[in-house]
């Protein structure tokens, strides 16, 4: 019997949009079936698209996304596909004693028709998912014939669990373990997941094939990374991370030797993180109907590392940069404002905000950090209206390591509808800033960032001669604090132990706990950390962290409670 040819289709979908998403699983087959392909599979809710969320939960919407499924299947047959086996995945619906419930649905299609289904049996709760509540598990495994092939069907979560679909197929004489995903990007998830792959290869005694979504949605990133590995564990055939694919891969019956074929190297760490921020901020435009972005640029090192993050997601033509500067502002931040903007082609506009500053002053008088934050929310205001006037989609320019410490200004520098670097500390952020710039000289270009902004002590210039460090502990100090702190959830003690210096410490959680208003009044930005603010992250505020005995120092120079 001759080697199935299975082919990987991680594509970039889009929630709730049945009919672009069914195109794409067209546009797929075609190509995968132009090749040879005998089987194709597509991820986890390719559909309805991922994550769907409480979407699934409309009765309505449930009924068009089957009625899509149906459409597709005959669709496929009219385009002369109909002898190719197609697994996809859908919402289901099943009956339950409570009524009709949702379910995370694959289902195979050939001959115009749904020949088998399968629903997710394992509904993850932890971290980014809420699946029990959404979905209603699945209670039976699922073995497709595929040209004389037999391949068992999983969803994503049940790879990862040793119990269940995984063990209930270890006599199934399985040829292939097919697994369809909608796996969110975070910095070393990939052992993780390649090690459940491979203890479910050696349980069923068969390669995995491991299809993943790619792209971003909302503040989610699909990575891709689709692979496949043989029985010993070994990766045959691998898929780039963070771009839609076509993995295309001859497997041979039970027992069979699995030939290498197509592997995608892996991604420097810088470059992972940076591709991930520019994949989700390329979707986050795009699927919310923008065309361009506005961003303030200050000529720092985050308002210079989200703009070319911003022209690499949508091109520089479509960013526009503005300066607006202060009597604070120094020359070489605006020379360096100026310069990054020629680098990437972007539209560049001086606006400066001295006038309208003191008009506002003239009103209502300010003094101390309330006249500092005024410059921030003039700024703001300006952005707004550009976005407003012109339809641009405004990037806040906040980091991690700023969103932690509250180190921003409400309705000034934190106004946006999307944070590039909302998930990213500052120190990481000067490490991608440098892997950029090298990359460009990789590639024989000029690169985007001047040197000057990546070397240069940050500052707001919100006063003569401000620096960070006026407020907050250095950044290499302050950054690996908050990753024991936020990352790894280490109480005072633990961080004591771990060697970190008492008096930041004490700076460092007074200022994190009290920020979380703040954090709750940020915009939505790509989730690359194991633990992001916003989809992880939640702190109590208790009454030992409100004494007033332990204030909040007064001099850091951006808003406080």
């Amino acid at each position: 019997m001759p080697d199935l040819r299975l082919a990987l289709a991680q594509a970039d979908t889009c929630v709730g949009d049945l009919v672009g998403n069914a195109r794409l699983v067209l546009d797929a087959v075609a190509a995968a079936a132009a090749g040879g392909a005998r089987l194709v599979a597509l991820p986890e809710m390719t559909l309805a698209g991922y994550p769907v969320e409480d979407l699934a939960l409309r009765a309505a919407f449930r009924d068009d996304a089957m009625a899509a499924v149906d459409a597709l299947a005959r669709d496929l047959a009219d385009a002369g596909h109909g002898d190719v086996t197609v697994v996809v995945g859908t919402i289901g619906t099943t009956n339950t004693p409570d009524g009709p419930r949702p379910t995370n649905r694959a289902v195979a299609l050939r001959e115009g028709r749904v020949v088998a289904t399968y629903d997710k049996r394992h509904l993850p709760t932890y971290g980014v998912f809420d699946e029990a509540r959404i979905f209603e598990p699945g209670t039976t495994t699922t073995v497709l014939d595929v040209d004389g092939h037999r391949v068992g069907l999983l969803v994503c979560e049940d790879l990862w669990r040793a119990d269940g679909p995984v063990a209930e197929l270890a006599d199934a004489d399985l040829d292939l373990l097919l697994v369809l995903n909608g796996s969110p990007y975070e910095e070393g998830k990939d052992p993780e997941r390649l090690g459940h792959a491979r203890r479910a290869a050696a349980t069923v005694g068969a390669p995995v094939a491991y299809v993943n979504q790619v792209g971003g949605q909302d503040d989610l990133v699909l990575e891709g990374g689709s692979f496949v590995l043989d029985v010993s564990g070994q990766v045959v055939a691998r898929s780039p991370q963070f771009e839609p694919d076509l993995l295309v891969h001859d497997v041979p019956r039970r027992g069979g030797t699995l030939a290498r074929g197509r592997v995608a190297p892996p991604l420097h760490p810088d470059e992972e993180v940076y591709r991930a921020c520019v994949a989700g901020l390329a979707g986050y435009v795009r699927k919310n109907g923008f065309r361009s972005v506005v961003l303030g640029l200050s000529g720092g090192i985050d308002s210079a590392l989200v703009a070319v993050m911003a022209a690499d997601a949508i091109g520089g033509e479509n960013v526009v940069g503005i300066s607006m500067p202060s009597s604070y502002s120094s020359q070489h931040s605006k020379d360096d404002a100026a310069d990054l903007a020629r680098r990437i082609g972007a539209d560049y506009r001086v606006q400066p905000i001295g006038g309208t500053v003191d008009a506002f002053e003239r009103d209502l008088p300010l003094d101390g950090v309330a006249a500092e934050n005024l410059q921030a929310r003039v700024r703001g205001m300006i952005l707004m209206s550009l976005s407003n006037a012109e339809g641009h989609l405004t990037l806040a320019t906040g980091n991690k390591s700023e969103l932690a410490v509250g180190y921003s200004t409400v309705y000034g520098d934190a106004v946006g509808g999307y944070a590039p670097l909302k998930d990213v500390l500052k120190s990481r952020v000067w490490a991608l800033a440098r892997w950029r710039d090298d990359h460009a000289l990789d590639h024989g270009k000029i690169p985007p960032i001047p040197e000057s902004s990546i070397t240069k002590p940050p500052s707001a210039e919100l006063r003569p001669g401000q620096v960070d460090q006026d407020s907050l502990p250095p950044y290499d100090r302050l950054d690996s604090v908050l990753e024991d702190y936020v990352g790894r959830n280490l109480g005072h003690d633990a961080l004591l132990a771990a060697g970190h210096d008492p008096a930041t410490i004490e700076l460092v959680l007074r200022l994190v706990d009290r920020a979380e208003w703040k954090r709750r009044q940020y915009p939505p930005g790509p989730k690359v950390t194991a633990v992001a603010f916003g989809r992880d992250r939640r702190l109590p505020v208790t009454s030992r962290r409100r004494e007033a005995s332990a204030p909040i120092p007064t001099t850091t120079s951006k808003e406080q409670p």
